[in-house]
């Protein structure tokens, strides 16, 4: 059984859509694994989005995901690492297809932050490196 991490992130818990998120997972028909309420910080951020600490943008990255608390879950089934990519939409939340979990529920607010609801791993690779950082 293939796992997944999955972050809701704090513009996706201030808004009160964990349990939308996560109800659009099961309906999906995925397993929650386990599931925790998080304050990030800046060393587990840094582990986290380790590809992009040197850039430019990491500083406003770690301000939104520290603005509040995270939700994380272990996603389990088959082929779901693909299969939570593809209910999240494009990163993107203007581009984001209809029917995605960023389609739906996240949007360019003008603050020239992406606040885009959820993260989920991209690989399975990925998805065993950030499920140990996050449980």
């Amino acid at each position: 059984m293939e796992k997944t991490l999955l972050l809701i992130k704090p513009d996706g818990v201030k808004r009160g859509l964990v349990g939308d998120v996560l109800a659009r997972v099961e309906r999906k028909g995925y397993t929650i694994g386990a599931l925790a309420m998080v304050n990030a910080t800046e060393d587990l951020l840094g582990e986290h989005y380790v590809e992009h600490r040197e850039k430019p943008f990491f500083p406003e990255l770690v301000e939104y995901m520290t603005a509040g608390p995270i939700v994380a879950a272990i996603i389990e089934g088959a082929r779901v690492v693909e299969g939570i990519r593809s209910l999240c939409g494009s990163t993107e939340p203007t581009a984001a297809a209809p029917g995605t979990i960023r389609g739906d529920l996240g949007r360019d607010w003008g603050n020239g932050q992406i606040e885009n609801i959820v993260h989920s791993s991209d690989s399975v690779e990925s998805a065993e490196r950030e499920i140990s950082l996050w449980f």
